[in-house]
């Protein structure tokens, strides 16, 4: 599958990632944008939105609740672990849309959540922030401070951290490959990062099922899994 670059991949000495929902449904984590699920009568849209949380805090966080169980019981997919192995043998940076945190339990070491960790839950008043893995006995949890505790993700109309939106440009910047794997890229400004990395003239291959707005601006650009496409590539550079 990556015949056409081979040589560019054995050469290379940094890998960036961009990762999206794509790769994680192989783990049985529904896509954000999925219609599959308890939830398809509810706009994603609508529901993860800070006023949605204050207009009906149990509600969103019913939501986040399921999401959080079935992500706590998924295990990392050949294609996550593919990219850790990826480690042994070059720089690899994983920017990543989701808030999953796969990537870290395949073995991944330097990884920008872009959006965030549904696993890390912080006070909507307060300083405090923690991964919390457990179950919480009322929805909303509450702080200490009695106020109430919400997901750390990054909600429609909320913007990212600056600090790992800088990092994330950096890496994009400075790379000798480029592999968009699992994205539509249609969420700004996370869809800029390929860009940045096109200007440096790094080499862009995008790993999807489907076609995706940039698949065109592609060096190559596989119409196939995650879990199905990235070993290979780890046979490649290995």
């Amino acid at each position: 599958m990556f015949e056409q670059v081979a040589d560019r991949l054995k050469k290379a000495e940094k890998i960036v990632f961009v990762t999206g929902a794509g790769i994680s449904q192989e783990s049985g984590i529904p896509t954000f944008r999925g219609k599959d699920g308890l939830w398809r009568k509810y706009d994603p849209m609508k529901l993860a939105t800070i006023d949605a949380f204050y207009e009906n805090p149990k509600l969103v966080w019913e939501w986040y609740d399921e999401r959080r169980r079935n992500i706590l019981a998924a295990n990392p997919n050949a294609g996550h672990l593919s990219i850790a192995e990826l480690e042994k043998y070059k720089q690899v940076f994983v920017l990543t849309q989701n808030i999953d945190g796969l990537h870290q339990r395949a073995g991944s070491t330097q990884v920008y959540e872009l959006h965030g960790s549904i696993i890390t839950i912080k006070c909507t008043v307060c300083d405090f922030k923690d991964k919390i893995t457990t179950g919480f006995s009322q929805l909303p949890p509450l702080c200490k401070c009695g106020n109430m505790l919400r997901p750390d993700v990054v909600w429609f109309g909320e913007p990212l951290s600056q600090g790992i939106w800088q990092s994330a440009i950096e890496q994009a910047s400075s790379c000798d490959v480029m592999i968009i794997v699992g994205t539509s890229l249609a969420v700004s400004p996370a869809n800029l990062l390929p860009v940045y990395a096109k200007q440096n003239g790094a080499t862009m291959i995008e790993v999807n099922i489907e076609q995706t707005p940039m698949s065109q601006s592609m060096d190559v650009s596989l119409r196939s899994s995650a879990a199905k496409t990235l070993p290979e590539l780890v046979s490649i550079v290995s």
